[in-house]
């Protein structure tokens, strides 16, 4: 295992699984200028390294993340109000590119949350691919409780998690919701103890990380793009990906396991 920390990230590589953890434990991890540029910096260098072939996004001391850092908000609030819808708008610009490239990597991302996820820790939650939650966690979509409308890709991913009625209530209510009820609407997959999360996320970590990667890469791509595609456009890419995925040697390894009835042995190539 290796690790690389800054002040606000910590960067762990074990094996084929990179554990991204933010890391302002007492600020229940509350999204910094600097955990979104070392975050950046991470997923930029994982989506580049084939030999990484699964993600985990958590928080540290318990939480996964409960929203922005509302103190620092506040430093800015007696700026003219032009200047001051110049500058939040930039700053909502400046995670973007992490948030394309967390969806556009080709291998799996998961959330793991313990704890609060809120505001834009929810629209983390909401922007991996998986997520497994602890039956103690809670969940609360609160920009408008400070006057303020979703950022961090929060309202593409929740309405197509939970639909559109449901993602009104939870953006214009801004109700605090339990695990249960997060698990029941879709937005976990998995839900645990917390005594069991971290054993069980790497469980579900390494279960990824040893399937085909590049069929991974391709259920991700064909999933979130079928939202925008047409039935002709969605059948054609099908097809494309079948024939890309035949061409590698995992499914060559696949179809042999299947037929000789054992567990395949992926390699990511």
């Amino acid at each position: 295992m290796t690790e690389h920390a800054t002040d606000h990230l910590v960067v762990t590589r074990d094996a084929g699984v990179t554990t991204l953890t933010m890391n302002r434990p007492k600020t229940l991890n509350a999204l910094s200028m600097d955990m979104r540029h070392a975050m950046f910096d991470a997923i930029d260098q994982i989506e580049h390294d084939s030999s990484i072939r699964c993600v985990i996004l958590r928080g540290a001391g318990g939480n996964f993340m409960a929203g922005g850092d509302i103190k620092n908000f506040a430093e800015h609030t007696n700026m003219p109000p032009d200047q001051r819808a110049s500058y939040f708008e930039r700053r909502v610009h400046s995670i973007q590119p992490m948030l394309i490239s967390l969806q556009r990597m080709k291998k799996p991302v998961i959330a793991s949350v313990e704890g609060a996820a809120a505001g834009i820790g929810m629209s983390l939650m909401m922007a991996c691919d998986l997520a497994i939650g602890t039956t103690g966690s809670i969940y609360r979509f609160a920009y408008s409780g400070i006057g303020a409308s979703p950022d961090g890709s929060g309202t593409y991913n929740l309405p197509r998690i939970v639909g559109t009625r449901r993602a009104l209530e939870l953006s214009m209510l801004a109700d605090r919701i339990d695990a249960q009820t997060a698990y029941n609407y879709g937005l976990l997959n998995f839900l645990v103890t917390p005594q069991d999360i971290e054993s069980e996320t790497k469980k579900l970590a390494d279960r990824l990380a040893n399937s085909a990667t590049r069929s991974m890469a391709a259920i991700k791509d064909l999933i979130y793009s079928s939202h925008a595609n047409t039935l002709e456009t969605q059948l054609a890419k099908e097809a494309r990906y079948f024939g890309k995925c035949a061409a590698t040697d995992d499914w060559v390894e696949g179809v042999n396991a299947f037929i000789e009835k054992r567990k395949p042995d992926f390699r990511g190539k």
